[in-house]
């Protein structure tokens, strides 16, 4: 796994066509809040693990056959 830090407003790169952007830092009950973006191509599937993991969506799979 590969940590890194942004500030508000910057952007991390994932390959050619996924870009993460820190949109806002907030706090909300005492606990920082992060507001993240994400593009990407339609065919990727982008999933919040809690939901995932509740739901049991089996979203590491695409329709391909190839892991995410």
């Amino acid at each position: 796994m590969l940590v890194l830090t942004r500030r508000e407003g910057e952007s991390i790169r994932i390959g050619k066509d996924i870009v993460v952007h820190l949109n806002e830092i907030s706090h909300f009950n005492g606990w920082p809040r992060a507001r993240i973006g994400i593009e990407a191509p339609d065919d990727v599937l982008i999933l919040r693990t809690e939901l995932e993991e509740r739901d049991g969506i089996a979203g590491t799979e695409q329709q391909d056959g190839k892991g995410s």
